[in-house]
């Protein structure tokens, strides 16, 4: 397709203000907040692109409410666009998704 990266399958601007962003690794790690007392999972998108290293924290503190954290390339991004990029750059799974076939 005209416009693609041959390697990973993706549009060329997948981020718009990187280029040639990569991921390198989405890691599951514990996090406390401040203020509370539970211990919860977060995930950390970790990233590569030509204007250098950063990565993605994304909480989900409840169904309702979520956020995400930049580091380093990313920080001080708003959530909309942190948002949109840890989308665009989670890593695709290698097989078709589960579908139940309905027979007769």
């Amino acid at each position: 397709m005209a416009g693609d990266d041959t390697e990973t399958g993706r549009p060329k601007d997948l981020v718009p203000g990187l280029t040639n962003p990569r991921t390198l690794s989405l890691d599951r790690f514990l996090i406390r907040m401040r203020g509370g007392a539970a211990t919860q999972s977060a995930w950390r998108l970790s990233v590569v692109a030509e204007e250098g290293q950063g990565a993605i924290i994304f909480v989900e503190d409840s169904p309702e409410e979520t956020f995400y954290r930049g580091e380093g390339l990313f920080l001080g991004w708003p959530q909309e666009r942190l948002r949109a990029a840890y989308r665009a750059l989670l890593p695709r799974p290698d097989e078709p998704p589960f579908e139940m076939h309905q027979l007769g």
